[in-house]
Parts: structure tokens; sequence; C-alpha cells
């Protein structure tokens, strides 16, 4: 009889977990390094700035793909997978990508003409570092939490013992995470993941689409399991299905306007 796998599952939940205190952690000590932006000496502080973040991003990336390659091992042991291997390493985020990410998010501190400045320049300096540690937060966040989602993405895909990929929402998410969440171990691909379900969250990190401060964790689905939604995922695909599924260019708005009506878990910003 095939065994169970389920993005409700216990060990799912303890690597949320463990990934969301490795993003307390990190988050800590972005705030700590906000001391190294001066506003007086933009031009030599925030560079000197991102140097600091880019190392603090890569170590705590290392943490997250062990973290992933842990679960993993432990995941394909349970499933009785036979034979070894070896979950991949992935590469660090290139430094580049790390200071575009730091770029964008401290990118409204610099002064600018009143004629030429958005609303968010126009700001006290003050407020203006505290929403770019807000956004430099998200970001770091994403590089980090990505790095273990790599990792178990990129197991997935070159383990023989391995077919498909689930992701686990939490509770609380967002809409367009339970939607993800809602349509179980079809993971594999471009084209079953939805590169396309929204323009808002870009990039190729993964097939399947994360944002900043994204706690949604993958759960690999092994020969011989069989996949079951758990029951808040199977009620939000429940939901989908009623009130979005058949309205092609709608479907995230109606979703979202069905779960703040209908779902017992609210959505960020609901309450």
């Amino acid at each position: 009889m095939a065994s169970a796998v389920s993005d409700g599952s216990e060990s799912a939940g303890r690597l949320r977990q463990a990934q969301r205190g490795l993003s307390r952690l990190l988050l800590q000590d972005v705030r700590r390094l906000r001391r190294l932006i001066v506003p007086a000496r933009l031009q030599t502080s925030v560079p000197d700035w991102i140097v600091a973040m880019n190392a603090l991003v890569a170590q705590y990336g290392q943490t997250s793909a062990a973290l992933a390659a842990d679960f993993y091992d432990a995941e394909r042991a349970a499933a009785g997978v036979s034979g070894t291997f070896t979950v991949p390493v992935p590469d660090p985020p290139p430094d580049e990508q790390v200071d575009s990410s730091l770029r964008w998010a401290t990118k409204d501190l610099w002064p600018r003409d009143e004629a030429a400045a958005s609303v968010a320049q126009l700001e006290p300096m003050d407020v203006r570092l505290e929403q770019a540690e807000k956004k430099a937060e998200g970001a770091a966040q994403k590089i980090v939490a990505d790095q273990g989602r790599d990792a178990l993405r990129e197991s997935v895909r070159q383990d023989r013992g391995a077919v498909a990929y689930a992701r686990a929402a939490a509770l609380g998410g967002c809409s367009f995470c339970k939607l993800m969440a809602s349509r179980g171990a079809v993971y594999k691909n471009a084209q079953t993941a939805g590169r396309d379900a929204n323009d808002k969250f870009s990039g190729e990190a993964s097939v399947v689409k994360f944002h900043d401060n994204c706690h949604c964790a993958i759960i690999p689905v092994f020969r011989g399991q069989r996949f079951e939604l758990s029951p808040h995922a199977a009620e939000w695909d429940r939901l989908y299905q009623e009130h979005a599924a058949g309205h092609p260019g709608d479907q995230l708005r109606l979703f979202r306007r069905a779960l703040a009506e209908r779902d017992s878990n609210p959505l960020p910003g609901s309450d």
C-alpha cells in the first residue's frame, strides 16, 4: 500500500518552523547592520552596507540549504527509496542579484529634486531609512529562503526516486501562496507550476514563484507515495473551484475574495 505524504504533515511543519526561525535570526542581524548606513555619507556608506549584507545573506543561505538537505534526506528515508542520493548544494546567489535587490530597497534614500521626487522620496530621512530597512529585510529573507527551496526543487529534478513536489503554505499566507498550495503535487515543470499565474511574482528562482517574506516550503513526493492535500489546502481548492475557476485572467482576484469571505484563516491585512 502506498504511503501518504501531505503539505500538512508534521515534518513539513517542522521544516517551515525551522526556516521561519532562521528568518527571525536573519532579520535581527539585518537590523543591526542598518547602522552602517550614514545619511550624511550615502555615497560611501551604502556600498559598505551592501558588502556586509552580501556576506550575511551568503552565510544564512548556506544554513537554509543545510536545513533543506536534512529534511529531504529524512523524507527520502521515510519513503523507503532505495539507493543513495546526495542533495545538491545550490550555488550562492551572485553578488549582482543581491546588489540589485538591495539597491532597489535603498533607492528612495537618495536626494531628488522636489519636482522629480516620488512621494516616498519626499519623506523625512528617518522614515525613508525605516522603509528601506523593511524592503531590505524582505529581499534578504526571500534570497535566503530560496536557497533552501532551490535545494529541494533541484533534488526532486535530479533524484530518480522523486516524482514531484508540492507547496506547503502558511495558514495565514497570501492568496497566491494558498492557490499554489491547493494545486497539490503537480510541480515538476514550468507548465504545471503556473509560471504566468501572476505577473507580480517575477524571477526564475523557482518554477513556483515566491515573494518577499514568503514562508512556503517545498514538499517532495517519492515513487510509491501518494500525495494528499491537508484539510486546509483542500478547502482552498474547493473555494477556488467554486468561486474562481473558469474565469481566465480573474482567478486570483476572485479567489482572494472567496478567501476573505469564507476562509477560516484570514488573509494578511484582512483582519
